[in-house]
C-alpha cells in the first residue's frame, strides 16, 4: 500500500516493512506519523526468513524505485533490517518489535549489534519505536525536501505548545482528570485481556 504526499511527485520515499502482519500494530504508528507529516510511503510484509528471495529484491530494488530510507520492523531474531541494510545502501531504520518471550529486548539486542560497515540506525522498543524511526525518516529526508523539515518543524513546535500549555497537572479541570483517568483503566483492560489470550 502507497501513501502519496509533499514534494515526491507522487512516489513513496519511504518504505515501511515487517516480517509478519502482527508486526503491523506496531509499524501502524510510523505509518500515521509520516501520513501527519505529509510524506509519501508505502507499506510491505518481507520475512527475513519465510520469504528471504522477496526481502533481497525489495532492498535490492527499493533506490531504483524512488525509496529513499526504510524502516524495517522485527520481532525476535529480528534479521530484517540488518539483511535490508546488507543489500541497498539507503538509511535503514530499525524498530524492534515486542516479544511474547523477553519482551523485545532480543529483537532490540538483534537489530542493535550489527557488525561495523553494516549499519542499522536502531530505535526504541515499540511504539515509541516506530513513531521515532518515521521522525529520523522525516529528518533525513527534509535534509532534501524543504517542505518535509518545515513539517518536522511544526509538528516539534506542536509538542512543545501542548506541554507548555499545562505546567500544572494540579490544574487541569476535574473533568479532564476524569477522562485521563477512564483512558488509564481502558488501556489497564485492554492489556489483562490480551495478556488472558495469549494463556
Amino acid at each position: 500500500m502507497a501513501n502519496k504526499a509533499q514534494d515526491s511527485g507522487g512516489k513513496a520515499l519511504v518504505g515501511i516493512i515487517m516480517g509478519s502482519t502482527s508486526d503491523w500494530e506496531t509499524m501502524s504508528h510510523a505509518a500515521h506519523t509520516l501520513d501527519a507529516l505529509g510524506i509519501s510511503h508505502e507499506t510491505r510484509v518481507v520475512s527475513a526468513h519465510r520469504t528471504p528471495d522477496l526481502l533481497f529484491a525489495y532492498a535490492a530494488k527499493a533506490e531504483k524505485r524512488g525509496i529513499e530510507v526504510i524502516i524495517a520492523g522485527a520481532g525476535g531474531a529480528a534479521h530484517l533490517p540488518g539483511m535490508t541494510a546488507s543489500k541497498t545502501v539507503l538509511p535503514v531504520f530499525g524498530v524492534p518489535i515486542e516479544s511474547k518471550a523477553l519482551k523485545g529486548l532480543d529483537s532490540l539486542l538483534s537489530i542493535a549489534q550489527m557488525p561495523g560497515g553494516i549499519p542499522v540506525g536502531t530505535l526504541a522498543i515499540g511504539k515509541a519505536g516506530a513513531i521515532n524511526a518515521a521522525l529520523l525518516a522525516a529528518a533525513s529526508l527534509g535534509n532534501k525536501y524543504t517542505k518535509i523539515r518545515e513539517s518536522l518543524r511544526k509538528f516539534r513546535s506542536s509538542q512543545t505548545k501542548k506541554v507548555l500549555a499545562i505546567r500544572d497537572p494540579a490544574k487541569i479541570p476535574a473533568l479532564d482528570l476524569q477522562t485521563i483517568g477512564r483512558q488509564h483503566k481502558t488501556r489497564q483492560t485492554k492489556t489483562r485481556t490480551k495478556k488472558g489470550k495469549r494463556k
